[in-house]
């Protein structure tokens, strides 16, 4: 049996605007995916470490990184440019299906799922980055950055996500709504 794993982003991109936490993985960045317990240990340092404001803003700074990063290198620019294309709730229903389809490399052992109507809503159950994790608002930061840079990208460049719900605070799962 195989551990459940995450992909490099979620440690590099958050590295990168950290600058500090895993020595290892800033003395060697990871060219594959990751031990999601990594991956939590790295954001839950950074939640632990930092006051709440300063967390934030880095972990949105590392989802705007990741958000690049996936627009450089995983996301055809023949596909980006169709979808820039479409009418915003077409893309956005594209866009959801691809993520769907690649939420193995971010959600880990989670379960990741995703509608379209009447708003795209995304939802990851079990999320590794909230496991064993308390707080009273929202941390998932980072997913909803990620989230939202790739939906201004390719669907509308007003979009917004907003986490909702999060496993965090006692929630079901985390909850990203969609809006433009």
């Amino acid at each position: 049996m195989h551990a459940a794993r995450i992909g490099p982003n979620a440690i590099t991109r958050v590295a990168e605007a950290l600058r500090a936490g895993l020595v290892a993985y800033l003395e060697q960045p990871p060219a594959s995916m990751v031990p999601e317990a990594d991956v939590a240990r790295l954001h839950r340092l950074l939640r632990d470490a930092l006051p709440g404001t300063t967390a934030r803003k880095i972990s949105i700074d590392a989802g705007r990184r990741t958000g690049d990063y996936l627009l450089a290198h995983r996301i055809p620019r023949a596909v980006q440019r169709v979808l820039r294309c479409l009418p915003p709730p077409l893309a956005s229903r594209v866009l959801l299906a691809a993520i769907r389809r690649h939420a193995w490399t971010f959600a880990g052992s989670g379960t990741f799922d995703a509608t379209a109507a009447p708003r795209p809503r995304l939802t990851i159950a079990g999320n590794p980055l909230c496991r064993e994790l308390q707080a009273s608002a929202p941390v998932c930061a980072y997913y909803a950055a990620t989230f939202e840079h790739l939906f201004r990208a390719l669907v509308h460049p007003d979009a917004t996500v907003t986490e909702v719900a999060c496993e965090a605070t006692g929630e079901a799962a985390c909850v990203f709504d969609v809006r433009w």
